[in-house]
């Protein structure tokens, strides 16, 4: 293997293990559990969190696994935005019903606003993958760091610097162009502005 070839392999790897470790279903399994803390202000907001985290990020990847051992899918990434649409009803289907356990079970309004916009942040990504191959990974990161620097700490925003890695790691590996990443992180990133009437 000439030296560029092991360079561009590096490179590669790199980018897919940016990708997985920093998927959806990790990310908000992090960040949730953080935005729930910090809108209880203590350690309560921390089962509240892991809830929208089981909602908006576990379930969908169990349920991308399940069509993949009945053969639908290749792998997590989807990578025919035709067939996405399943997938984004599921999401919906989940946050909804996380969202009214919450709201019967009493969670912290901060928590419920985090799924709140998640929702809507979901709904616009159905409507644009219609189209257009939008991120969706990059989406999620930018939204779990933009929430937690309006619930929680301005400096969280330093965060984004693991966004632009996810950015990046999806354009390497060839799931999405330059502009469909920027565009899901952009969307992620408004998502924050729910928080701004607080």
């Amino acid at each position: 293997m000439s030296r560029t070839s092991r360079e561009s392999y590096v490179t590669t790897e790199t980018a897919r293990r940016t990708t997985d470790v920093l998927q959806p279903r990790n990310t908000l399994l992090a960040g949730m559990t953080g935005i729930g803390a910090a809108a209880a202000g203590d350690w309560t907001g921390v089962p509240w969190g892991l809830l929208g985290a089981l909602c908006a990020g576990v379930v969908p990847a169990a349920y991308i696994e399940w069509e993949r051992g009945r053969g639908r899918w290749g792998d997590r990434h989807v990578v025919d935005r035709t067939q996405r649409a399943p997938i984004f009803l599921v999401i919906l289907g989940s946050i909804g019903t996380g969202a009214l356990a919450m709201t019967a079970g009493g969670a912290p309004a901060g928590i419920l606003i985090a799924m709140t916009a998640l929702w809507v942040m979901t709904v616009l990504l159905l409507a644009v993958n219609t189209v257009w191959k939008i991120s969706v990974d990059s989406a999620v990161a930018s939204a779990v760091t933009a929430m937690l620097a309006a619930v929680h700490d301005p400096r969280w925003l330093a965060a984004y610097g693991l966004v632009v890695a996810v950015c990046w790691s999806r354009v390497r590996l060839g799931y999405h162009s330059i502009a469909q990443t920027a565009a899901g992180a952009s969307l992620g990133a408004a998502t924050a502005a729910a928080f701004l009437p607080l």
